[in-house]
C-alpha cells in the first residue's frame, strides 16, 4: 500500500462492498494493518483505485488510518536503537556492524542509515496527506462529525508523537504539516526551516491540544474489535499520554501531571472490580498473572522465584487477556503470518535472528546492586527483574522482553521456528506512574512521587491506628495530585475501600525495599531514584535516551547523559579513548544525531 497523494489500494468485489458489510472491514483491518506498506490485494493493475475513488466512506478512512500504522511499525528497529544503544542500557555484540557501534559510542557518520531523518518524514508526510483528505470528507459528509474527530485525532496525535522522537534525537527540524509531493522538499530550508527542540515543543502541544478527540477508540467501533485473535484497542496512541510527554519535556509539570492522572484514571468507572481498582493503578490482586509481582513460592528462597507467571508473564501475555490489559497502555503485534517480519527477533535472538544488541554490563549492574525486602530467611541481594528482562543463551546475554512470544521461555528454543510472532512495546502503567511521579515531585508533592515509587500511597501516607479517615490519602491536594488510598481493612471503622486502596508502588511489587530521601535534597533525589527505577523496570523498551536527555536538559548538567554513557561504554570493553571522546561529545551538549537525509 502506498498512502497520501500515491494510494493505492486493490479491492475484489467484497472489499466494493465495504460500506454496507461490516465484516468486509474486519478482513481489510487484518490484511492493512499486518501488511504495513504491501500492496492489500494482489490482483492485476486495471483493478487499482485512483485517488479520486479513495475516501469515499468511514471504511476507506479506516483503511487509511491502519495503513498508517502499519507503515509505523517499521520504524520499530529504529526506534529501540535510537532511544536504548544511544543510551546506558543496552550494547551491541560482536555481530553488530559499524552503524551500530557508532549509534552506541556517539561517533555517529553523515551516512548511517539509523541517524537519517527520512523514514521519520515520510510517515509524516502520509500523516499529512491522510489528515488533508479526512477534513475534505468531513466537508463531503463522507465521514459522520465523531467518526471525522475519532480518526483525524488519531493520526494527528501519531504524527506528533514521530515529531516528538524527531525532537529528541536530531534536535532541530522541520515541522512540515502540509501536503507535498517529495520528501525531498523537506530538505529545502527556504520553504521548510528547521526550528529549534522548545519551538517545535511548542508547535506540538497547540496542535496536539485543540485535537477534537482525546480518548480511546469506543468499544464496538470499527477500529476497537477483535480480529485474528487481536483485540485492537492497544494498537492506537494514546492521546492524553502524549500530551502528557510533551507537557514534562516542556516543563509544565501540572499539565503533564493532569494528562497522566486522567489515563490512570481510566478504569474508575462502572462496577467496582479488579479492573476498576488494578487497571493503569500498579495494584495488587489476587490473580498473579494479574498484578505481575516478584515473588517467591517459598519466601526468602531465591531458587523458588515464580518464572512462569507473575511479572515475567506481561511480556507474553495474549492481547485482551486481564494481565496484558491491565499492564499495558500502548502495544503493537508482530505476526509471522503478514509482513513486515518482527524486526526485533533479528536484532535481539541468537536463535533464528543476528544477535545484534544485548544488555549492558552497566544495567546487569544496576540490577545486581539492589536489594529484596526482607523475609524469612533473609534478604535476596539482587533485583529479580534482571533474571526475567535477560537470559544467558550459549554463555551470551540476551534481552529477553520480546521474544516470550518466540522462544519458550524454559527450552529457550523457538516455540516454531518459522513463525517469529512478537510484540513491539511501547507504553505501560509503570512508564505512567514514573512520568506522574516526576511531574509531581517537580510540583513539590514529594512524598506522593516517594510513595507511587515505592509502597504506594498507603506506604507514604500511614495511619498510626484503625481510623484511616485522615490517612492514606491526599485529599488535601486538588487536582491531579488528590488521591484517595484509603483501606480500612475488614474490621475498621469508619470502613473504607477507596478507588486507590490496591496501589503498591514501583519498588514494592517488584519485591525491593525502599529507597530513602534524604530532606536536604528530596526533590533531586527522587527525580535520580525515580530515574533509575525505570531503567530496573522498563529497560529496553524505548524510554532511557528521552529519560536521560530530559533531565540533562532540565537540570542544566550534561553528566546526567555522559558519565552513564561512559560507563556503559568502559564496562563493555570499548577503549577508553573512545569513550571518553563520547564524554566529552555529551558534555559540550554535543546530544543530536546530524541531520542529513
Amino acid at each position: 500500500m502506498r498512502l497520501g497523494k500515491n494510494i493505492i489500494i486493490k479491492r475484489k468485489s467484497d472489499i466494493m462492498k465495504i460500506a454496507k458489510i461490516q465484516t468486509a472491514l474486519l478482513l481489510l483491518v487484518a490484511v492493512v494493518f499486518s501488511t504495513g506498506c504491501q500492496k492489500v490485494f494482489d490482483i492485476k493493475p486495471k483493478d487499482t483505485l485512483d485517488q479520486s475513488q479513495m475516501y469515499q466512506n468511514v471504511y476507506d478512512a479506516d483503511a487509511a488510518v491502519l495503513g498508517i500504522y502499519g507503515k509505523f511499525m517499521g520504524l520499530a528497529d529504529r526506534y529501540i536503537i535510537l532511544n536504548e544503544l544511544r543510551a546506558d542500557l543496552l550494547d551491541c555484540t560482536q555481530n553488530a556492524d559499524e552503524n551500530l557501534r557508532q549509534i552506541s559510542t556517539h561517533a555517529v557518520g553523515v551516512d548511517n542509515p539509523y541517524a537519517s531523518p527520512r523514514p521519520f518524514y515520510e510517515l509524516i508526510l502520509n500523516c499529512n496527506d491522510v489528515l488533508e483528505n479526512f477534513q475534505k470528507m468531513r466537508v463531503q459528509k463522507k465521514m459522520t462529525e465523531s467518526e471525522f474527530n475519532q480518526r483525524y485525532s488519531d493520526i494527528g496525535a501519531l504524527r506528533s508523537f514521530i515529531y516528538l522522537q524527531l525532537g529528541i534525537h536530531f534536535g532541530r527540524v522541520p515541522y512540515v504539516t502540509s501536503r507535498i509531493k517529495n520528501v525531498d522538499e523537506v530538505k529545502n530550508p527556504d520553504t521548510y526551516p528547521v526550528i529549534g527542540f522548545d519551538a517545535l515543543l511548542d508547535s506540538l502541544i497547540n496542535f496536539t491540544e485543540k485535537l477534537p478527540y482525546k480518548e480511546l477508540y469506543p468499544v464496538g467501533s470499527n477500529l476497537n474489535i477483535t480480529v485474528d485473535g487481536y483485540q485492537t484497542q492497544k494498537f492506537f496512541v494514546n492521546k492524553k499520554v502524549i500530551l502528557g510527554d510533551l507537557y514534562l519535556w516542556k516543563g509544565n509539570y501540572q499539565n503533564a501531571a493532569i494528562n497522566y492522572r486522567e489515563v490512570m484514571e481510566t478504569g474508575t468507572q462502572g462496577v467496582a472490580n479488579g479492573q476498576y481498582y488494578s487497571l493503569y493503578k500498579v495494584g495488587w490482586d489476587s490473580n498473579g498473572d494479574v498484578d505481575h509481582y516478584i515473588s517467591y513460592s517459598r519466601a526468602g528462597d531465591a531458587s523458588t522465584l515464580i518464572q512462569n507467571t507473575q511479572w515475567r508473564i506481561m511480556f507474553e501475555q495474549p492481547f485482551g487477556s486481564s494481565g496484558f490489559d491491565r499492564e499495558w497502555v500502548w502495544v503493537l503485534p508482530f505476526d509471522s503470518k503478514f509482513n513486515p517480519e518482527n524486526p526485533l527477533i533479528r536484532m535481539f535472538s541468537p536463535i533464528g535472528g543476528s544477535y545484534t544488541v544485548r544488555p549492558s554490563q552497566l544495567v546487569t549492574d544496576m540490577w545486581n546492586a539492589e536489594t529484596q525486602r526482607p523475609a524469612q530467611g533473609g534478604s535476596i541481594p539482587y533485583d529479580a527483574r534482571g533474571l526475567l528482562s535477560t537470559k544467558q543463551i550459549g554463555g551470551q546475554p540476551v534481552v529477553m522482553k520480546y521474544l516470550y512470544n518466540y522462544l519458550n521461555f524454559n527450552s529457550l528454543l523457538p516455540v516454531n521456528p518459522l513463525a517469529k510472532t512478537g510484540k513491539w512495546f511501547l507504553f505501560r502503567q509503570t512508564h505512567l506512574h514514573m512520568r506522574f511521579s516526576e511531574a509531581a515531585n517537580r510540583s513539590r508533592k514529594h512524598r506522593l512521587a516517594w510513595g507511587l515509587l515505592n509502597s504506594g500511597i498507603t506506604g507514604a501516607f500511614p495511619a498510626p491506628g484503625s481510623d484511616v479517615t485522615n490517612f492514606h490519602n491526599t485529599l488535601n491536594e486538588a487536582f491531579p495530585f488528590n488521591f484517595d488510598a484509603r483501606n480500612s481493612g475488614s474490621t475498621g471503622v469508619p470502613f473504607y475501600r477507596a478507588d486507590w486502596y490496591r496501589n503498591i508502588g514501583i519498588r514494592a511489587r517488584a519485591n525491593l525495599v525502599d529507597i530513602a530521601v534524604p530532606a536536604s535534597d528530596s526533590m533531586l533525589n527522587i527525580e535520580t531514584n525515580l530515574i533509575k527505577e525505570t531503567a530496573l523496570e522498563n529497560a529496553f523498551e524505548g524510554t532511557r535516551w528521552p529519560d536521560l536527555l530530559r533531565i540533562a536538559i532540565r537540570r542544566n548538567d550534561p553528566s546526567f547523559v555522559a558519565d552513564r554513557v561512559f560507563n556503559k561504554l568502559i564496562r563493555s570493553g570499548v577503549s577508553s579513548g573512545a569513550a571518553s571522546t563520547a564524554r566529552a561529545k555529551l558534555l559540550a551538549r554535543d546530544w543530536y544525531l546530524p541531520f542529513k537525509w
